[in-house]
């Protein structure tokens, strides 16, 4: 079962500046292998995006050697929303996931060099940090996989922080209404590099498969004591 997606407050996307949002593909790839098909990225968390790339002060006071060295210009594209897991107390509930702000990969010249988050504040989605490092290009790789995997998926990010472990999320496209649960069965989750001991990188799981592997992992541990399970 895919993780269950809490509300998103502040969710509906304006228009906005122009965006990249996917990785060309020929016609005839396109006919034979995965659609992805992102949500627009909120036009506040672009348009902060754009203002920070803009000023001289937030790209110099970035920990970014490559966005500081950048002569030509950078565009931010490939918007994802970045979700943490949930684990429930209860055991054998399905975990659920909450957004926590959008991430947008930083081009210069023809591949990403940076990316940049945006979060959730009171007055709306804002431009929070830029950052580089490996999940920069395990993110573009992932995708560029993506497209190989038959389908129509909506790409997501989804975080692990108690595992120090970042997947990109597949979500199978639901149905128009967006209820349908059985969809939800054929998410993926590519974890991408560097991924925790046991997880293979860039390998696509199915959600079902992952999921109980994590869970596992972040159970609290029994107490002094207690039985064991059987």
């Amino acid at each position: 079962m895919a993780p269950r997606s809490a509300p998103a407050a502040d969710s509906a996307v304006a228009p906005g500046p122009a965006v990249r949002t996917r990785i060309p593909v020929s016609p005839e790839r396109e006919a034979t292998h995965t659609m992805l098909r992102p949500t627009p990225a909120p036009a506040p968390a672009l348009r902060s995006v754009l203002a920070a790339l803009g000023s001289p002060t937030a790209v110099s006071a970035a920990r970014t050697p490559a966005l500081r060295a950048a002569t030509g210009p950078l565009t931010p594209e490939l918007p994802l929303p970045v979700h943490v897991l949930r684990l429930s107390g209860a055991p054998g509930q399905t975990p659920g996931t909450r957004l926590v702000g959008w991430r947008f990969l930083i081009r210069g010249g023809d591949h990403a060099i940076a990316a940049a988050d945006t979060m959730l504040t009171p007055d709306g989605w804002s431009f929070s940090h830029f950052f580089e490092g490996p999940y920069v290009t395990a993110t573009e790789r992932a995708l560029a996989q993506a497209e190989a995997l038959p389908g129509t998926y909506e790409p997501r990010l989804l975080s692990v922080p108690e595992l120090y472990m970042l997947t990109l999320w597949l979500r199978a496209e639901p149905e128009a209404d967006g209820g349908d649960p059985a969809a939800e069965s054929a998410d993926v989750l590519v974890p991408l590099a560097p991924a925790p001991p046991g997880i293979a990188a860039h390998r696509p799981y199915p959600v079902a498969d992952l999921l109980p592997v994590l869970s596992t992992r972040l159970a609290p541990p029994p107490l002094l004591g207690s039985a064991a399970p059987a």
